[in-house]
């Protein structure tokens, strides 16, 4: 059960942001008001290096200030441009030359550092953090090394996937929304035979796929399988074994419904080799009726309604014969993380922890997803509504991509001024969350796959997209993951048995 907070008003942050506006709150000794504010507690200033998102912000701006007046605490931000990010990490790890908080990526250099003891581990601490311990404990442990927790996730939803479609051509067409694959043929048969459109041509589909539909985590493949009752990614069996989803029944099911739909002509003909942004132009022209995607429905019909006004589009949450069920995601974007060379006691470790905790505090969260009142938002009846993007990408965007936050789990009693559509969208992306089938392999060691994996998964994605296309048979996919197998793949199986065996899970 989620802990809930009522919001503070947005006027108390803007309060406390002019309150730490004419006091530094870290001036040598004593204590300042903006101290007296947070508790009384001495002055603490906290160095941090993250990724730079849009212009470098100004030292001691007024979201830093708002976040001194609230927390008692002094941020000294390094930014690293993007593109090095990860390169300026490494560096950084190499000469021991580390902030107190480190904004990383869950890459193989940097797990291999947290293997080797360079970082605080935090698992035994978060039980004490109440906005930290209200979070679903996939978050943390979808960032877990030799199953402990070193970092603080930036979060993201993990089920961000829905089914998107035309409203206007389901209420037309007397469609319901498909849940067995049976009813996906029967309307992406519709959507593509029976001209939903009405303009007496055969120029629109029931779906429309991309060479990347059965690729990462956004795979439209596994998207299919799962709520069809598949793994995500990979199962495991009551022996503790793994088993690769492609070796799922209800995998093997939606390849042969792809297949019925690929020789019917019922998808685009080109789907292994066009481009994505190809297929969005072809859903925002209206050519499409249904589609899964993470929650931008409407950016689909921001642009769709400009060549057809009365196009309507609607969100839905994917289900299938068991109700709702979707591909976990990793749930972040990075992690924080605790040098040791740099926090030098658990006392201090504490301190920067119930810092990041009260961040995820009502007011904070408001702050770091709209910004200040007056400046970033102004309040509208029971709404807020943006007043300046640009301000709000240079002022408030670096810092809401750079912290935890997760606004919606609060109910905002003022909430960012949205469309319909838009907030549905994100709702479910929020309530996905409970539905969300969780990649047990994510996180292990299979130094096969380190060496080999990208190999692997092009060998097995190619023998999807030949199946699929009718290039071969039942027997011949089954020779394809035979060759995977011997290849490789039973030996990454038994290095994830053993590894997840090794964390007790």
């Amino acid at each position: 059960m989620m802990w809930k907070q009522a919001a503070v008003s947005a006027a108390a942050v803007t309060a406390v942001a002019a309150l730490a506006a004419g006091a530094w709150l870290y001036a040598g000794r004593g204590v300042t008001g903006a101290e007296e504010q947070a508790g009384g507690q001495p002055g603490l200033v906290f160095s941090m290096v993250t990724n730079q998102v849009g212009e470098i912000p100004k030292e001691n701006n007024l979201i830093e200030q708002a976040i001194q007046a609230y927390t008692g605490v002094r941020l000294k931000i390094g930014w690293v441009p993007s593109t090095a990010y990860d390169d300026k990490v490494n560096v950084m790890i190499a000469a021991r030359e580390l902030p107190k908080l480190l904004k990383v990526n869950y890459v193989p250099t940097v797990i291999s550092s947290l293997k080797a003891g360079l970082f605080w581990e935090i698992g035994p601490y978060l039980q004490q953090y109440r906005n930290f311990s209200s979070q679903p404990r996939a978050f943390f442990e979808n960032v877990e090394v030799e199953g402990k927790r070193y970092g603080i996730p930036i979060f993201r939803n993990m089920g961000r996937v829905s089914l998107v479609y035309r409203k206007d051509w389901l209420d037309a067409q007397g469609w319901t929304l498909p849940v067995t694959l049976e009813d996906w043929y029967r309307v992406i048969k519709a959507g593509t035979l029976g001209d939903p459109d009405g303009n007496g041509k055969q120029d629109t589909y029931g779906m429309m796929l991309d060479k990347n539909y059965n690729q990462g985590t956004a795979s439209t493949l596994s998207r299919f399988a799962v709520s069809q009752g598949a793994p995500n990614k990979w199962g495991v069996d009551q022996e503790g074994g793994f088993i690769p989803e492609f070796a799922a029944p209800e995998y093997l099911e939606t390849m042969r419904l792809f297949r019925r739909l690929y020789a019917e002509r019922l998808i685009n003909s080109d789907f292994a080799v066009v481009d994505a942004s190809t297929i969005d132009r072809a859903y925002e022209s209206g050519k499409a009726a249904f589609r899964l995607t993470g929650g931008n429905a409407q950016t689909i019909q921001n642009q769709l309604e400009k060549l057809l006004p009365a196009a309507r589009l609607d969100s839905a949450p994917l289900k299938g014969p068991g109700g709702i069920r979707v591909p976990g995601e990793g749930g972040n974007a990075g992690m924080l993380v605790f040098p040791k060379s740099a926090v030098k006691s658990e006392l201090e470790l504490q301190q920067i922890l119930g810092f990041l905790d009260k961040l995820m505090d009502p007011p904070m969260v408001n702050l770091l997803v709209k910004g200040i009142e007056g400046r970033h938002y102004r309040v509208e009846e029971a709404v807020t509504v943006p007043l300046d993007k640009d301000l709000d990408y240079k002022e408030v965007k670096p810092y809401r991509d750079t912290f935890p936050n997760r606004d919606e789990q609060y109910h905002m009693d003022k909430p960012s001024k949205d469309t319909a559509l838009a907030r549905k969208s994100k709702l479910i992306g929020y309530d996905n969350e409970q539905y969300a089938i969780p990649n047990p392999a994510l996180t292990l060691d299979s130094p096969t796959y380190a060496e080999r994996g990208k190999e692997l998964d092009q060998q097995i994605a190619d023998a999807q997209t030949l199946y699929i296309m009718g290039k071969i048979d039942d027997a011949g996919w089954t020779a394809e993951v035979g060759r995977w197998r011997l290849a490789g793949g039973d030996k990454i199986a038994q290095e994830y048995k053993e590894a997840y065996k090794r964390i007790g899970r």
